[in-house]
């Protein structure tokens, strides 16, 4: 069932046709609507139950020049640091519609309340959300 989004239908189904490597070792792909047995052993390797894939670049889908997406990528690392969070660095990139592909983490232990509310800080219309099944849940933002 369709959900009511203020984002253009075409980039929700490039979201959904985005492959989203996590630079793990090894590395793996998370896929939109997926299990991921890779995340599962990363979740239990971690000790945790959920994670979220989110990137600070192209808000709201607008691209950016790449040296703002650096510095805006480095915000977000910064910031989970800060807070002691446990990443692995990532890249969603679509396999052909010639989109850079963007930078981006996987979040180790955050909950779905938080990454939303990490995203929406860095103006993201949408995320990756896993709980413990590890099925890769598409969060639309707006």
């Amino acid at each position: 069932m369709p959900c009511s989004t203020a984002i253009d239908p075409r980039t929700v189904q490039a979201y959904r046709d985005t492959d989203y490597l996590v630079f793990a070792n090894p590395v793996f792909v998370l896929r939109v609507d997926r299990p991921s047995p890779p995340l599962d052993a990363v979740h239990r390797r971690a000790g945790v139950k959920c994670s979220a894939f989110i990137s600070a670049c192209n808000p709201y889908s607008q691209q950016l020049e790449a040296s703002m997406n650096v510095a805006r990528e480095r915000a977000l690392t910064a910031e989970l640091t800060r807070r002691g969070l446990q990443y692995i660095d990532g890249l969603g990139q679509h396999p052909s519609n010639h989109w850079p592909g963007e930078a981006s983490v996987l979040v180790l232990g955050l909950s779905d309340a938080e990454a939303r509310a990490l995203a929406a800080r860095y103006a993201q219309n949408a995320l990756l959300w896993t709980g413990a099944d590890t099925a890769v849940e598409l969060v639309l933002l707006r």
